[in-house]
């Protein structure tokens, strides 16, 4: 090999090396390529609280309707049992019957509902609470490093986060970034018609309607 040939292929092997170097992460351990661990959302509980007053002949307006939204909060987002707490005293199985009753009629399950006395302490409002789950992700906006220039090939501190913190704010069931749920009981009048379908020869999937059909669009070259 010419003296000219081994500096062309010397010269080529140190580019090779140099664009390796440039490739390679170089990473501090406070910055990942995920932004889901950057970015970790974390679930905690969260007691809802309701206090109403209650006088014996059921709640004005507006209280109704304060209750009914609190149970329907509770009914997709409560998790576990929901209880009732009355100040001690006379009227506190008027007040526990009659707050059991308006969950029971609301579609909460009677094994759901927890009942008790408290002592009132000054304040002789009924206690209706329960544990909700929320999500919390990380404060975003860390323009800390200079984007233009990054040695690591990682993305931005500030890389996902926006992400991270829209999935926290809208998940319907906090709990579900935690641990999957259990699967609720089957249909068995949908189960028995798909399998009587299936044994007919029939199409077992739903039927659609016409506005739910699409065409599309022929265009000629």
């Amino acid at each position: 090999m010419t003296r000219m040939n081994k500096l062309v292929c010397g010269g080529a092997l140190a580019a090779v090396l140099l664009a390796g170097s440039c490739a390679a992460p170089m990473n501090d351990g406070s910055i990942t390529a995920d932004p889901t661990a950057n970015h970790p959302i974390s679930v905690a509980p969260d007691m809802r609280i309701l206090r109403l007053s209650f006088a014996g002949d059921g709640l004005p307006s507006d209280d109704a309707q304060r209750f009914d939204r609190f149970v329907g909060d509770y009914l997709s987002r409560g998790d576990g049992s929901i209880s009732i707490a009355a100040p001690a005293g006379p009227g506190a199985g008027d007040a526990i019957r009659y707050f059991g009753e308006r969950l029971i009629n609301l579609g909460v399950a009677r094994s759901r509902i927890l009942v008790g006395n408290r002592q009132a302490g000054g304040d002789s409002r009924v206690e209706i609470s329960y544990v909700a789950y929320v999500a919390h992700a990380g404060a975003c906006g860390d323009w800390s490093k200079d984007l233009s220039e990054s040695a690591s090939n990682l993305p931005g501190p500030n890389f996902g986060c926006a992400t991270q913190a829209n999935l926290a704010a809208m998940v319907a069931n906090p709990r579900d970034l935690e641990q999957p749920r259990s699967m609720g009981e089957p249909d068995a009048a949908r189960r028995v018609t798909v399998i009587g379908k299936y044994q007919k020869g029939e199409t077992t999937g739903a039927a659609k309607a016409a506005e739910q059909s699409a065409n599309i669009s022929q265009m000629a070259n």
